[in-house]
């Protein structure tokens, strides 16, 4: 046997779904839970409960028929009576709620403001139906001049607050667009809202739409065709009951959308200089037409989302002239760079190899990526110096005389003079001070400033170790690649005098399979797919203590053959000697 307790649980669960569809305008279901909670709280007795469903009767009644005013009043009027004899603050509450509402839609704006400021103090007490949001959205469409006819889950001032939140936090234009439509369908309640603008050097319409449309898809047509172009062409707004017996409508969208347009309100977008800029076109309004209010809405969302719009497509066009500058800032320092290999066929591919190690180094030790793209930029231009050295210096064959050595020591100090006339903003003025650093040592050693330590930039500190290793690891005319244990001994040798250690250690540390595909980026080559994942294994630092010891094992010798096989294109045969 089902306990009293339980079905008035039951009876106040019917009532919650109830008001949840009159909220929503769905006024038979509303009508069939309330009826069923009626029923349950009569059998028990319930005069709270009677109370409650008489009142939401009485408003239902007039709901479905406008001139049943006075009967519907006369109903809540008895409840009014009931709910104060069952001293029931819920029942109180609901009976206010619904006074509200009642005279909310016939204008009498003072005697609904009045009820529902009753129902907002009762509810402070007990809100068993969570209706606090709901009065305080009423108060605030009273307050602010809106009709009775907006809903309250989806209030159109909260709608307006995240627009206008959009216009400081969004510059993604494609985002914007999403959010002010989607906000804009909420607030008047509509299926669908696109939001389009007026490309004015093609003369087309578009629109990125997420509502409905796959988010990749994007509407766009010219701006003299459908209802959208004929509002940006006029500037008048339309609002549109039967959209397929108007000879403005363009039908072809919904042709490739597969939708069905039935009512349309479309306004024009303007902004400040009050020029057209696009166009919303909100369409199906849910429960019928579109409203005198629906449009003074998306009039007032229109003023905020015409300043978000513009802001994001100036933004646009500031990305896309950075993105240009910034194209050809790298074309710029790639000619510097080819004019060195011009001028030296010897170190030809010697920057972009020393870019490469460095963005190694770089992403082993976690260098922001913006930081590692400024290195990148000074790797490249490291030696532009050289443009002011001799020929019969820089191409020399031979050993360099001491004269000769000071003379192209000069490089570091020339890079310096040529980057530092380049305008450059504050961010890129790193990329002068790490290129002309690579020649420095740790201990102070090095040239041309002598700086020490961290003096040098951390930039400057890295270049040293990916120039130094490339120069020595590199095939000359004049002589072979350096043997790799003679290479890593350098590196490990000059730890903490030339080389910053940490940054020898962290290099040393690199897998094998990453400093091969450097090897092989001259010559376009590939590192075999079983290979890649066998040297991605080791480092540096194995490939040392394998070079250095006097007894190894097969395995470790294959490990040996297989480095050398990338490194100077032959392997050690078992039975022959290390390199």
């Amino acid at each position: 046997m089902v306990s009293n307790v339980s079905k008035i649980e039951e009876a106040e669960g019917f009532i919650h779904q109830g008001l949840t569809f009159i909220d929503e305008k769905d006024y038979s279901k509303a009508r069939e839970n309330v009826d069923k909670a009626y029923n349950i709280f009569k059998d028990n007795n319930s005069i709270e409960g009677i109370s409650i469903c008489l009142t939401l009767i009485a408003f239902l009644n007039y709901s479905e028929d406008k001139s049943s005013y006075e009967k519907s009043m006369a109903l809540v009027n008895d409840a009014t009576y009931m709910a104060k004899r069952s001293s029931s603050v819920t029942a109180e509450l609901i009976n206010e709620l619904i006074l509200g509402n009642i005279n909310f839609s016939e204008l009498n704006k003072d005697v609904a403001l009045k009820h529902y400021n009753n129902a907002l103090k009762m509810s402070v007490e007990e809100d068993k139906y969570s209706l606090s949001n709901v009065i305080n959205t009423r108060i605030r469409q009273l307050q602010n001049g809106m009709d009775y006819s907006l809903p309250t889950k989806s209030d159109p001032l909260v709608s307006l607050v995240k627009i206008s939140r959009s216009i400081t936090a969004l510059t993604d234009i494609d985002e914007l667009l999403r959010v002010v439509a989607e906000e804009t369908k909420n607030a008047i309640l509509a299926d669908r809202c696109t939001v389009f603008l007026w490309d004015k050097d093609t003369d087309e319409l578009w629109s990125k739409v997420a509502l409905g449309l796959d988010s990749s898809q994007e509407i766009r047509f010219p701006a003299d065709k459908g209802l959208a172009g004929y509002v940006v062409k006029t500037g008048e707004s339309l609002n549109i009951t039967d959209a397929y017996n108007d000879p403005r409508f363009n039908p072809e969208v919904d042709s490739k959308t597969g939708y069905k347009t039935k009512t349309i309100l479309c306004m024009p977008i303007m902004n400040n200089n009050r020029e057209i800029i696009g166009a919303f076109q909100v369409i199906n309004k849910i429960d019928g037409v579109f409203t005198k209010n629906d449009e003074d809405l998306l009039v007032a969302i229109g003023g905020s989302a015409s300043v978000a719009l513009e802001n994001a497509q100036l933004f646009d066009k500031q990305l896309q002239m950075y993105h240009e500058q910034k194209l050809m800032f790298e074309s710029f320092i790639d000619t510097l760079a080819m004019s060195i290999d011009a001028r030296d066929k010897i170190t030809a591919g010697h920057s972009t190899r020393v870019r490469m190690y460095s963005t190694l180094l770089a992403q082993e030790i976690g260098m922001e990526p913006k930081d590692i793209s400024l290195l990148e930029k000074a790797a490249i231009l490291h030696d532009i110096g050289k443009i002011g050295i001799r020929d019969s210096v820089l191409q020399k064959d031979g050993k360099l005389t001491p004269e000769e050595y000071k003379h192209i020591q000069e490089h570091v100090r020339i890079t310096h003079d040529i980057l530092s006339r380049i305008y450059m903003s504050a961010d890129f003025r790193i990329i002068t001070e790490m290129a002309c650093s690579h020649h420095e040592k740790y201990d102070g050693s090095g040239y041309y400033r002598h700086l020490k330590g961290e003096e040098i930039t951390l930039g400057g500190r890295i270049l040293a170790v990916a120039d130094v290793f490339d120069a020595i690891t590199s095939k000359r005319h004049y002589r072979d690649k350096m043997p790799i244990a003679n290479v890593i001994n350098i590196l490990i040798s000059g730890a903490g005098s030339h080389f910053d250690k940490s940054l020898v250690d962290t290099f040393l540390a690199i897998p094998l399979n990453k400093i091969v595909k450097v090897f092989l980026s001259e010559s376009h080559g590939k590192v075999n797919s079983d290979d890649d994942k066998i040297l991605g294994n080791y480092d540096l630092m194995t490939i040392y203590k394998l070079s250095s010891s006097e007894n190894i094992n097969d395995e470790e010798r294959d490990i040996l053959n297989l480095f050398n096989k990338y490194y100077i294109g032959e392997s050690m045969d078992k039975g022959g000697d290390k390199e």
